[in-house]
Formats: C-alpha cells, sequence, structure tokens
C-alpha cells in the first residue's frame, strides 16, 4: 500500500505535531531566562578571575572594583617568567603526572572492567561494590597508610609514587563506568574474535577498545583531572623541593603569611585551567555518549 503526496504531507504534519511539547509560551521564557540566569552564575566566578588577574595586586581587592581597571598583562609575563615561582617546571611536572595517570590508570581500569564485565569469578560483586564504597571515604584519611606504603617502596617523594596514589583513587570509579559500557557491548563480538583464533586479550584490545571509545573519552577526563588540580596529596607525597612541585602545590607561594599576591594567583589560576579546558574540548563529543551508556548498567 502506497500514500500519494498529500497523505504522506498529512502523517509528516500530524508526527511533527506529536513531537512539539505542550510547553506554553509564558513557560518556555520562564525556562530559557533560568538557563541564561543559571549560565551567568556560573560563569561570573571564571570571568571575575580572568578580570583579577589583569590588575596589579593593589587593585585587586579594591572596595569598588572597576572592570579592566589598569588592567595589562603583567601578572602573565611574571608568572611564566619565573619571576614568581618556577611556574614552568611546575607545568611540566603537573602534565607528565597527569597524563602518566591517565594512561596507566585507564588501562588498568579498562582491563578490570572488561573482566567484571564478561568473566564469572568469586568475589565479583563484593569487588564492584568495593569500588563504590570507596568514592563514599574523604581521601584525606587515606594519606597516612599511603605515606606509609610508599616509604615502604622506596617511591616516597617521587613523581611516579604520586601517580599511582592518584590511581588508587581514579580506578575505582574508572572501572565501575567502564564496566556498565563494557556490559551494552554485544557479547558476539568477543565470540566471533575468538572464531577467529584472537586472545582473550587480543579481543580486548584489538575488537572491544576500539568500540569503547566513548567510554575511555569519560574515564580519561576523570582520571586526568584527578592528578590535574589535586593539592593535598601531591603537598604530602612530593619533596618541598620547588622543581619538583606541581601546578596546584606551586601556587601556594602567592599565597604569603601577611599577603596573597591576589593578581597572580589568577593569572597562574587561568593559566591552569587552559589544559583542563583543552582535554575537554578534545573529548567532549564523546562525553555524554559515554556517560549515558556506562550508566545504563550496573
Amino acid at each position: 500500500m502506497t500514500l500519494d503526496a498529500t497523505s504522506l504531507k498529512v502523517v509528516q504534519a500530524t508526527g511533527n505535531r506529536l513531537r512539539r511539547t505542550d510547553r506554553s509560551k509564558g513557560a518556555s521564557v520562564a525556562l530559557h531566562v533560568t538557563l541564561i540566569v543559571a549560565s551567568i552564575i556560573a560563569v561570573f566566578p571564571v570571568f571575575w578571575v580572568f578580570v583579577t588577574s589583569l590588575k596589579p595586586d593593589a587593585r585587586a581587592v579594591e572596595p569598588t572594583p572597576k572592570l579592566f581597571n589598569e588592567s595589562s598583562l603583567d601578572n602573565y609575563t611574571r608568572v611564566l617568567s619565573g619571576e614568581k615561582g618556577d611556574f614552568l617546571a611546575w607545568f611540566g611536572n603537573s602534565v607528565v603526572i597527569a597524563l602518566m595517570t591517565t594512561v596507566i590508570g585507564v588501562f588498568i581500569s579498562a582491563t578490570a572492567g572488561y573482566a567484571a564485565s564478561r568473566f564469572r569469578f568469586p568475589g565479583k560483586r563484593g569487588l564492584m561494590m568495593s569500588f563504590l564504597l570507596v568514592q563514599m571515604f574523604p581521601f584525606a584519611v587515606l594519606i597516612v597508610p599511603l605515606y606509609n606504603i610508599l616509604i615502604a617502596l622506596g617511591l616516597n617523594g617521587t613523581s611516579f609514587g604520586l601517580v599511582l596514589v592518584y590511581c588508587t583513587t581514579a580506578v575505582p570509579f574508572c572501572t565501575y563506568m567502564l564496566k556498565g559500557y563494557f556490559d551494552t557491548v554485544p557479547s558476539d563480538i568477543d565470540e566471533a574474535g575468538r572464531v577467529d583464533g584472537l586472545s582473550p586479550f587480543g579481543v580486548f584490545w584489538r575488537l572491544i577498545m576500539p568500540l569503547a571509545k566513548p567510554g575511555l573519552a569519560v574515564t580519561s577526563f576523570y582520571a586526568f583531572l584527578t592528578a590535574w588540580g589535586e593539592v593535598a596529596f601531591a603537598s604530602a607525597f612530593l619533596s618541598a623541593a620547588d622543581e619538583s612541585k606541581t601546578l596546584a602545590v606551586g601556587l601556594q607561594v602567592f599565597v604569603q603569611q601577611n599577603r596573597t599576591e591576589w593578581g597572580h594567583l589568577a593569572a597562574a589560576s587561568i593559566l591552569v585551567a587552559i589544559p583542563a579546558i583543552v582535554v575537554f574540548y578534545l573529548v567532549q563529543r564523546f562525553l555524554v555518549q559515554g556517560l549515558a551508556s556506562g550508566a545504563v548498567k550496573g
């Protein structure tokens, strides 16, 4: 049975009307106003930090602040030149530690999540529940036991020791997320790979991993942020030498006992945020899909 052009248009118009919401014009206006106000509230603190970064320290906290009053890039120049601390060394340390945490943490999480998704073994349910329970405890209570473990391993004060510490915080959440994502991948793919002669790891690496890009993007972003802006563990487990600090720890040099260099601190904060923004831009198209897929099954 076929439809003529007129009937087809009627069906399409009916479908369009059914897809429309019944929201009134007033409700639509109120919704958009609410979203605009919420966006302004969310963006304003970042905008004000940027404005503060362009002002001298004496003008940064004046009682009657003015936008872009005596604005200049002097704060950025002094921060990048090393006049106010070895910022470039801190930046390099943070990049290395964050990338190592992302690579190691996501690889461990992917293998553990795939094993939990595809294989049956004693303690599987308890293992997944423990990953959730770990997230409920404040990480500050882990400083003392982790400090003792690093001393026993001879890794205290080293970047690799800090990477292992960050992995302990990133792996549980990432594993749970990836396990949920792997549950959405049909197991027929695994069987087809084994028929073609692939080993279990070959199936995981060559077939499942390429299909898991959205989930890997979400967990990579989380692991990167875990290491990039963390302060407590970096302060406790790295040496006090200036050249071994990360960015989050190095920014403390702008907060002195009797005064705070707000202009330089704001400029350094903007520079610290740029890599996180770049990483978010690179993975943003996978974030929604990966979060939605990872939340389907647990």
